[in-house]
């Protein structure tokens, strides 16, 4: 009896389909690739030392099903409030500031950097598809980009 068990445990979980698993992954090379553990989105920093309007990155592509984390930095002089429609389409996770966890239920509605400072947004992608980020008050200055899901 418990011969059947483990063979039944065994056809249940997918180990004896392994090799079959392996040969379909290796025919389609040009799919996303995700991973089990988190992965780091290029940092975000708004503003700099020469100018409150600068931007490092823009352009975010991300894996649909995949777990991140994403810092964004604010290095500027302005009061930057950081909003995206991203947040409603992802389950996040928890908000790191200062080491320092909000763990959450919900989206947030926006991010507020009253000063110079990091947060960390840790989440787990869900819905592909292209969103967008911005500071609003400076969008027309260029402080905004595209985060797509593939």
């Amino acid at each position: 009896m418990k011969f059947c068990t483990a063979i039944a445990l065994i056809a249940f979980t997918g180990l004896g389909l392994s090799p079959l698993a392996a040969h379909a992954a290796d025919d389609d090379d040009d799919a996303p690739q995700h991973t089990r553990s988190s992965q780091n989105v290029p940092e975000l920093i708004i503003g700099s030392k020469d100018s409150n309007y600068d931007v490092n990155t823009k352009d975010f592509e991300l894996i649909a099903n995949q777990g991140y984390r994403w810092k964004i930095t604010s290095e500027g002089g302005f009061e930057y409030k950081f909003m995206t429609d991203l947040f409603r389409n992802v389950w996040v996770d928890q908000i790191v500031i200062d080491d320092l966890e909000v763990h959450m239920a919900g989206a947030p509605a926006w991010l507020e950097f009253d000063d110079k400072g990091t947060i960390l947004v840790q989440f787990h992608t869900v819905r592909p598809g292209k969103y967008t980020w911005s500071v609003p008050d400076l969008a027309d200055k260029g402080v905004k980009g595209t985060i797509t899901i593939k």
